[in-house]
C-alpha cells in the first residue's frame, strides 16, 4: 500500500491538478479570515472549507490516472487496493493542507471568545481546530469517494452530487462535520474550547465505510 500511495501522490503532484482546489480555498481563507479575529471562529470557517476542498481533491485523485496505466496498477496490486490508496493519498493531502491552514489562522487570531471579553487558551484553540479540520478532511474524502467512479461515472451527475453531498455535510444536522464546526462557533460564544472528538470518530467511521465500499465496487468493475 505505501508504495502504491508514493506512487498516486508522485502522479497527483506532476499532473499539478491540484493547484485549482489548493488555490480555491487560500483565496477563500484571505477574504474570510482577518487578522485579530476571535480565534475559534476562524477556526470553524477553516475547517468548514476544507470539506469541499477535500472531497474537489479525492475526485481529481480517483479521475487523473490514465486508463492504460490504472489497468497495469490494477492487475499489479488489484483493483480495489490500488482505488483506496489514491483516496488515501487524497485524504492525505487534504488533511496537509488543513493543518498548514490551521496553523496560520491560529497566529493570525486573537485568542478571545466571540464577543471579545474572554481570554481562550490558543494551544488548545488551536487543538480544537486541527481535530475539527481532521474531521472535515475525512468527510470530504468520503464524499469524493461516493460521488465518483466506479459508483459515479457520469461527470455531470458526479460534479452534482459531489457538490450536493459536501453542502449537506456542511448543514444537515447530525453530520459530523457540521458537529465539529457547529462546536467551534458554540466554544466561541461561551468563551470554551470545545474537544469534538466524537464528531471525529463519527467522520472516521464514515470515511472508512466510504472507502471499503469504493474498494469493493473497484474490484468487481475493473477498468
Amino acid at each position: 500500500m505505501t508504495a502504491l500511495m508514493r506512487y498516486h501522490a508522485a502522479l497527483l503532484l506532476r499532473s499539478q491538478r491540484w493547484l485549482p482546489p489548493f488555490l480555491l480555498y487560500a483565496a477563500f481563507l484571505a477574504i474570510s479570515i482577518q487578522a485579530g479575529q476571535p480565534v475559534l471562529d476562524s477556526l470553524g470557517y477553516t475547517a468548514a472549507a476544507l470539506l469541499p476542498v477535500a472531497a474537489w481533491l479525492a475526485r481529481i485523485c480517483v479521475m487523473g490516472e490514465p486508463d492504460a496505466a490504472r489497468g497495469c496498477v490494477a492487475a499489479a496490486a488489484g483493483p480495489g487496493r490500488a482505488h483506496v490508496a489514491c483516496l488515501l493519498v487524497a485524504l492525505a493531502g487534504a488533511t496537509a493542507l488543513g493543518t498548514l491552514a490551521t496553523l496560520a489562522v491560529t497566529l493570525l487570531s486573537d485568542p478571545v471568545s466571540s464577543d471579545h471579553r474572554t481570554r481562550v487558551p490558543l494551544p488548545a484553540a488551536c487543538g480544537a481546530g486541527l481535530l475539527a479540520a481532521l474531521a472535515c478532511a475525512l468527510l470530504g474524502t468520503a464524499v469524493g469517494a461516493l460521488t465518483s467512479r466506479p459508483l459515479l461515472r457520469s461527470p455531470g451527475r458526479a460534479v452534482l452530487a459531489l457538490l450536493l453531498a459536501a453542502l449537506l455535510s456542511l448543514v444537515a444536522t447530525g453530520s459530523p462535520a457540521q458537529a465539529a464546526v457547529q462546536g467551534l462557533v458554540t466554544g466561541s460564544r461561551q468563551g470554551e474550547v470545545p474537544l469534538p472528538l466524537l464528531p471525529l470518530a463519527g467522520a472516521a467511521l464514515v470515511t472508512a465505510a466510504a472507502l471499503a465500499l469504493a474498494g469493493a465496487l473497484a474490484s468487481r468493475r475493473s477498468p
